[in-house]
């Protein structure tokens, strides 16, 4: 975490960098780098050489080094030289030059003051520099100090900000800095640049104002209402409402309006708050949902199809819009319900039970509308679980039967309610007898 907020730290300091620059001395810029410190390349070629370092690869491997970020500020002190100094941290492993270390995984903060030596001035694209300085450093309290040299090539991105890659050979100064080598990549921006006076314009003697009798601002002459204050853009006249029509050409000059209406507001003859130009029933009051026209209600029970339960069904506003079941017929269903057979203790219709279900599938057959529901349920003989699971599947061999005899499988609705809903007392013979039972509703919704 404390890795994370330092590097969100050196971020935040870059939010305020504004870039500009027109000549070709480096005007004082700040910039954010991305680096890593190599301590185990330099101490390959230490012990050995670079060439074998390089022939054993054991030179410039990323997995030995370590990641930071770095801020750096430059100024230019003329056209091919530079002021650099840099503040860079990390967390690593700093590694002693007998190769033990000071401990794992803790704070590096570095810092450093350079001269770059530019090969071209900022006007050119590219300008490779070389650059030496001296520079400091802290690990766990401990102090050291080295000498940064390197080479690095700048990039000029439309003389308004940098791309600078830096490579450094850090020699240590003390016995308790080590070598190693610091890689870098980072964007740069100016922040400020010196400021020249411009020349002086000499300030011509004004002729005397023409006459302006309302005080407009527009002279008598050029004025098309020369008595009362208006604005330039309607040659000297008001438009009290703001609409962008002047009033003598405004017929309501109160009311803010548009043009094609001669300055009045775009009517609404309905009254419904939609005007004209987008109500598709101008004359009938209506909702903006509907573009201006009333709910519709395509069945015209006068119940309108948000709601109404059967919007293509005529039926009365007290059963939401659907028609009424009639009596005979649910007489006839109830007939059907009370002779329906299950073997004991299964969910397997019994043959005496076909004549009642075939009269079923005749009434939905002569209403195509109509809908069922199928309710199984049980007394509160044995477990609860069981009696639901038992009610579920006789509701479900209902179904079948009638989705066999042909009626669609999406007009009936299975479910079974076990012991959960009883029609008469489970302490009786009689009582249970007519809680084993299914019934069928018959709805148009």
């Amino acid at each position: 975490m404390k890795r994370i907020l330092l590097h969100l730290f050196f971020l935040l300091t870059l939010t305020q960098i504004a870039f500009g620059q027109d000549d070709d001395i480096q005007n004082p810029t700040l910039g954010v780098h991305f680096f890593f410190n190599d301590f185990k390349s330099a101490q390959n070629i230490r012990n050995t050489s670079l060439g074998t370092a390089l022939r054993d690869k054991k030179f410039g491997k990323i997995k030995d080094m370590s990641p930071g970020l770095a801020i750096n500020y430059m100024e230019g002190l003329n056209r091919h030289f530079d002021f650099t100094t840099t503040l860079a941290g990390s967390f690593l492993d700093y590694i002693r030059r007998d190769g033990s270390t000071y401990g794992k995984d803790n704070f590096l903060l570095e810092g450093d003051v350079s001269v770059r030596g530019k090969m071209f001035s900022n006007k050119y694209v590219v300008s490779p520099y070389l650059q030496a300085g001296l520079g400091a450093s802290m690990y766990k309290g401990t102090f050291g100090a080295f000498i940064p040299a390197g080479v690095g090539v700048q990039f000029n991105i439309l003389n308004e900000a940098f791309l600078v890659v830096n490579s450094q050979y850090r020699i240590p100064v003390t016995e308790s800095a080590n070598y190693h080598f610091y890689h870098s990549i980072g964007l740069a921006g100016v922040i400020g640049k010196k400021k020249r006076a411009a020349a002086p314009v000499p300030v011509p003697i004004p002729p005397p104002p023409p006459k302006d009798t309302d005080g407009d601002g527009i002279v008598d002459s050029l004025d098309a209402c020369p008595d009362i204050p208006g604005l330039a853009q309607f040659k000297g006249c008001p438009d009290r409402d703001g609409d962008g029509i002047p009033d003598p050409e405004d017929k309501c000059p109160d009311v803010p309006g548009l043009a094609r209406y001669q300055g009045c507001p775009i009517p609404d003859t309905d009254g419904d708050g939609i005007n004209d130009e987008v109500d598709k029933c101008p004359n009938e009051k209506g909702v903006a949902r509907y573009d201006g026209c009333p709910v519709p209600d395509r069945d015209k029970d006068g119940v309108n199809d948000e709601e109404d339960k059967c919007p293509d069904l005529p039926g009365p506003v007290s059963n939401q819009g659907c028609p009424e079941v009639k009596e005979e017929i649910k007489k006839r269903i109830d007939v059907a319900a009370k002779n329906i057979f299950f073997a004991t203790g299964s969910y397997q219709l019994l043959a005496k039970s076909h004549k009642s279900l075939d009269d079923v599938v005749k009434l939905l057959n002569e209403d195509p509308n109509l809908k069922l529901d199928v309710e199984g349920h049980t007394d509160n003989t044995g477990k609860a679980d069981k009696n639901l699971t038992l009610s579920e599947k006789r509701a479900q061999a209902v179904h079948d039967y009638l989705v066999k005899k042909g009626v669609s499988d999406d007009r009936i609705n299975a479910a079974g309610y076990g012991q959960e809903r009883p029609v008469a007392d489970n302490k009786t013979t009689a009582g249970r007898a007519k809680n084993r039972r299914v019934e069928l509703k018959l709805h148009y919704n």
